[in-house]
């Protein structure tokens, strides 16, 4: 599906006044930070949680979004990613007092357990509270595919590492209980919200990910044919996005696999909007050189949005950047928060 987003027929986004991006499951809660503000978003920080004084949130590498609008009156809700276990989400789920019953559906980023892991015990812990025609909208098939990694032995660190599979999400258990996989190769509306589709690579970004996939079907490449692991490029990414009234467009990346460029590019051109208003999310950049993390950097400044939250998978180095090249943009995320983006 590779091309120029340049080429991207636009379709006509669903817009908002609205929107609240709360954080389900991250890795990082810290109980006691200051209020916050900035001009361009809302920001609501969790401490102790209310009547629960003797537990608290739980973070894990991973990450799950509760994402809520509003256009004149009209609220959905979406839940984006589940998170490494159900756990983990369910327990903070719970304690951030989301009701299942509001959720018009759910969202799967990509195929990597860091976001697919909790989705089955999710679905086991609050399905009959759902709504009865839920499904799970997800970029392409490929998310479905096993994923293989490299794992270094625990009983000798200095031998050399193993490939060992990642996992696969099981279609079957979603459609037994009745949630049904809804692929958006292309942009796709929701109910105020819209996904991309197929990213496109255009960027300097390279879209790696660390993991590996083998398949024996037509239209993957010779070694895939031959049952070697090749690298995973992700053709199943894609990125959630909302146009807030008056704002602009706000990109909700889960990971980024893609390149965030490459995902905020291609979410401005389906929606034939010019102005950023928010980048959100993971940024997949923690392990990024600093020569690479500059020129993402410098793209994003070129971009200029008005505020960028990164989380999970962005990493400190480029947190520290942009708080040297774009402080007044650039806004810390916590486990728990809530960004309210129009108000």
């Amino acid at each position: 599906m590779a091309g120029n987003s340049e080429k991207l027929t636009p379709f006509t986004a669903p817009v908002v006044d609205r929107l609240s991006v709360r954080v389900v499951v991250d890795s990082h809660y810290e109980r006691f930070l200051p209020k916050m503000t900035h001009p361009s978003v809302r920001i609501e920080h969790v401490g102790g949680i209310p009547g629960r004084q003797m537990t608290t949130l739980a973070g894990e590498w991973g990450l799950s979004l509760h994402l809520e609008s509003e256009n004149s009156g009209d609220k959905a809700q979406y839940l984006l990613d589940f998170g490494y276990t159900p756990e983990i989400l369910n327990r903070n789920f719970n304690l951030l007092d989301i009701d299942p019953t509001r959720l018009n559906g759910l969202i799967l980023s990509h195929g990597h357990r860091d976001h697919y892991g909790g989705l089955l015990g999710f679905v086991e812990a609050h399905r009959r509270h759902m709504r009865e025609d839920s499904s799970l909208y997800v970029g392409a098939e490929d998310v479905f595919r096993e994923k293989w990694v490299k794992a270094r032995s625990l009983d000798d660190e200095n031998a050399e590492p193993i490939t060992v599979s990642w996992g696969i999400l099981d279609r079957r258990a979603l459609t037994a209980q009745t949630i049904a996989p809804v692929c958006c190769g292309e942009p796709h509306a929701l109910h105020g919200a819209f996904t991309t589709g197929y990213i496109e690579r255009n960027s300097f970004e390279n879209g790696a990910g660390g993991s590996m996939v083998t398949e024996n079907e037509d239209h993957f490449s010779e070694l895939e044919r031959g049952g070697k692991l090749v690298a995973d490029r992700h053709p199943e990414e894609h990125a959630t996005c909302y146009i807030v009234k008056g704002r602009g467009l706000v990109v909700i990346s889960s990971c980024g696999h893609s390149g965030i460029i490459n995902s905020v590019k291609t979410a401005m051109a389906v929606a034939n909007v010019d102005k950023i208003h928010a980048v959100v999310g993971g940024f997949h950049l923690a392990t990024s050189p600093g020569d690479y993390i500059a020129h993402t950097v410098d793209e994003l400044e070129a971009l200029n949005p008005d505020v960028v939250v990164p989380m999970h998978c962005t990493g400190p180095a480029f947190m520290d950047a942009m708080r040297q090249r774009m402080p007044d943009k650039v806004v810390a995320s916590n486990l728990g928060s809530r960004f309210t983006f129009g108000v």
